[in-house]
C-alpha cells in the first residue's frame, strides 16, 4: 500500500478504520495472495448484496482447499518429512519418492490455503487474486513462474525487477537483474543459505532458458521432454528448499542417486512398508484425482461441470473424502512460517 501510494498508483486512504480493514483482511492475512490496494480497496468499501451463489462457490472452493491440505499434503508429508529430516539414512527409492511427495505436499498445502482464502472471500462477495494456475503443467521455467505463487512473483517483478531495469538494459545487466530478483525471492522465505540457493537455482534456470531461446529461436523441444526437464529442475530446487541446510541437501541428493550396500540390499527400503501400502495407494490415487480435476477446470472451479446436480454430487464427495481420509493431527500450513 505504502509503495503504491508513493508511486502515485493508489490514492492515500485518510481513514484509519478503512486502512485497518485492508491490512487485516483475514482470509489472506497470513499467507496471501498478496493483494494490491487498487484491487482490494474498491471491493472492501462497496455495497455487497447477499448471494447464495457466492456462498456455494466459496464453500466449494474452500472444501477443495481443505481436501488438498488434509487429504493430500498432510498424508504425503507423513512420508516426506522423516526422510528429509534424516538424509543420512536415505536409500535411492525412498529419497526420490520423498522428493516427489514433497513437491506435491508444498503445492497442495500452499495452493490449498490460497483456495480456502479465495473461497472465504468469495462467500463475502470479494474476489481475491488467483495465486496458482496449475504450475506443474508448465513446460518451461518461465511458464512455471507465471503459474506459481503469482502474487509474489508479480510483486518482485513490479517492485524489484522492473525498477532495476528489467529487460530494457544490456544482456549482461538483464541477467544480473533476473539473478538478483530470484536470489532475493529465496531470501524472502528465510535468511538461510538453502533458500538463497533455491532462488539462485531458479534464477539460473530462467537465465539459461532465455539465453537458449535467444540463441536457438527456431528450436522446438517435444512437449513431453520439455515438461520432464522443467519438473526435474523444479524438483532439484524443492530438494534444497526443504532441506535443513545445504549440506543435508547434498547428502540427500547423493544418497538418492547412489546405492550404498551398507544401508540397503536393493532399491527399496523399509520406509515404504512402514508408511503402508494403503497410504501409498490412496496418496497416488488422490494426487492423480487432484491433477485431473485441476487440468479440466479453471483455478476457481467455476466451470467444473455443466450440470449443477453433478457439481453438487462432486462437492459432497470431496466433503466425504475430507472426513474419512483427512489427516487431522499434522502441522499447520507450510507457508505460515514465511
Amino acid at each position: 500500500y505504502t509503495a503504491e501510494v508513493y508511486r502515485g498508483k493508489q490514492k492515500a486512504i485518510r481513514h484509519l478504520g478503512y486502512y485497518a480493514v485492508y491490512v487485516m483482511f483475514f482470509p489472506q492475512l497470513v499467507a496471501g495472495p498478496i493483494e494490491r490496494p487498487q484491487h482490494l480497496f474498491p471491493q472492501l468499501f462497496k455495497k455487497h448484496n447477499f448471494s447464495w451463489q457466492n456462498i456455494y462457490e466459496g464453500l466449494r472452493l474452500m472444501a477443495w482447499g481443505f481436501f488438498k491440505k488434509v487429504v493430500i499434503a498432510d498424508r504425503v508429508g507423513m512420508y516426506a518429512d522423516p526422510v528429509f529430516n534424516s538424509p543420512e539414512s536415505i536409500t535411492g527409492f525412498s529419497g526420490l519418492l520423498a522428493l516427489f511427495f514433497f513437491s506435491i505436499q508444498i503445492y497442495a498445502d500452499f495452493s490449498g490455503y490460497s483456495d480456502i482464502a479465495l473461497g472465504a472471500s468469495r462467500c463475502m462477495g470479494i474476489e481475491l487474486s488467483i495465486n496458482f494456475n496449475r504450475p506443474y503443467q508448465a513446460s518451461n521455467i518461465k511458464s512455471f513462474w507465471k503459474r506459481w505463487h503469482i502474487s509474489l512473483s508479480s510483486w518482485f517483478r513490479d517492485y524489484l525487477y522492473i525498477p532495476m531495469g528489467g529487460n530494457r538494459v544490456s544482456p549482461l545487466r538483464h541477467k544480473f537483474n533476473l539473478m538478483t530478483s530470484f536470489a532475493l525471492s529465496g531470501l524472502w522465505h528465510g535468511a538461510s543459505w538453502n533458500f538463497l540457493l533455491w532462488g539462485v537455482l531458479h534464477g539460473g534456470y530462467t537465465v539459461g532458458f532465455e539465453s537458449f531461446k535467444k540463441r536457438f529461436p527456431a528450436f522446438k523441444m517435444p512437449s513431453v521432454l520439455a515438461w520432464l526437464i522443467t519438473m526435474l529442475c523444479v524438483g532439484v530446487g524443492w530438494l534444497f528448499f526443504r532441506s535443513v541446510n545445504i549440506k543435508h541437501g547434498w547428502e540427500f541428493l547423493r544418497n538418492s542417486l547412489i546405492m550404498r550396500p551398507n544401508l540397503n540390499a536393493g532399491f527399496f527400503s523399509g520406509r515404504e512398508l512402514s508408511f503402508g501400502l494403503f497410504n501409498l495407494g490412496i496418496s497416488f490415487t488422490f494426487i492423480f484425482f487432484m491433477l485431473i480435476v485441476e487440468a479440466k477446470t479453471d483455478p476457481l472451479l467455476l466451470n467444473l461441470t455443466r450440470k449443477k446436480s453433478v457439481d453438487i454430487v462432486l462437492f459432497i464427495i470431496v466433503l466425504w473424502l475430507i472426513i474419512f481420509f483427512g489427516v487431522f493431527n499434522r502441522s499447520s500450513f507450510i507457508y505460515f512460517q514465511f
